[in-house]
């Protein structure tokens, strides 16, 4: 019998951004046929680094383990948003090092979470939705570097991956600029539902999930 648990940030910890509604686990288990169990250790504000902990909480009777993370490592780089640099070349420079650094990070994690030998899905960065039309579409341009890495290891392992920036498409989806809201946490986990209900693991082949 499925039982799936979320791990990584506020993507799925979102109870505090919904007014009292449902959480992402909450509208997940209502999709889930009976006897088929969610469960969340995901925390609000955490980074990659912190799903290890995350994972060391989820017990044996896990079957499907769900990880939505990196928009908080992002977020901790926005600064680099506004920095002046004198040619593309040094803007370049400086977006790869800080894709290598979460690229060590994410496979750190990843190789923790794939030991535990759960069928495993990964999830991509949504573009957060700032009142600033300029530092969205600035943002939008960064977290290419970050979805990259996310979809590149999904790919290597042969992971399903969930395109959040085509399941979160639309401002009524985000109860905050970054934060999901009940209209687009339902669509989370609809596209979560899906997954389990569509993919075959056992073929150990990446597939994309899009709602």
């Amino acid at each position: 019998m499925v039982h799936v648990f979320l791990l990584g940030d506020s993507v799925f910890d979102n109870a505090a951004y919904v007014g009292g509604g449902p959480d992402v686990v909450r509208q997940l288990q209502a999709l889930l046929p009976a006897g088929a169990q969610a469960g969340l250790r995901a925390v609000d504000g955490a980074v990659v680094a912190d799903v290890a902990g995350q994972l060391a909480r989820v017990h044996s009777a896990a079957t499907h383990l769900v990880v939505s993370v990196g928009g908080n490592d992002a977020l901790g780089h926005i600064d680099v948003l506004e920095e002046e640099a004198n040619s593309v070349a040094t803007v370049l420079d400086r977006l790869a090092a800080i894709r290598a650094s979460f690229e060590a990070e994410y496979r750190t994690m990843l190789r923790t979470v794939l030991a535990r030998r759960l069928r495993t899905t990964l999830c991509t960065i949504y573009e957060p939705r700032f009142p600033d039309p300029r530092l969205r579409r600035l943002a939008a341009a960064g977290l290419v570097h970050f979805n990259d890495v996310i979809a590149t290891q999904a790919f290597a392992h042969g992971l399903p991956l969930i395109e959040l920036r085509l399941v979160c498409d639309r401002d009524e989806d985000f109860a905050n600029a970054i934060e999901p809201s009940e209209t687009g946490g339902a669509k989370i986990a609809r596209a979560i539902a899906r997954v389990l209900a569509v993919h075959d693991f056992e073929q150990g082949r990446s597939g994309v999930f899009v709602r």
